[in-house]
């Protein structure tokens, strides 16, 4: 069984041509220059429209939740 389904790998293709036209933006509005990121962002946009994507993994959201809490502890010094 595929993991990704064929509007998924059109939305990621979209994403990378974007990229390479240099319209593609991040979530902060700046432009996107690295190949993973446009992917990331490809699959992200494929999950809004409801395509056959597996769901982000648990991993990288609890690493850039940490990084947050360092840095507020670091503040109250």
């Amino acid at each position: 069984m595929a993991k990704y389904g064929k509007s998924a790998s059109r939305t990621v293709k979209s994403a990378m041509h974007r990229r390479k036209k240099g319209t593609l933006k991040s979530g902060s509005g700046r432009k996107v220059r690295s190949r993973k990121q446009a992917i990331a962002i490809g699959l992200s946009e494929a999950r809004k429209k409801g395509a056959k994507v597996p769901p982000r993994r648990a991993s990288s959201r609890k690493r850039s939740s940490g990084s947050r809490a360092r840095t507020t502890s670091g503040k109250k010094r």
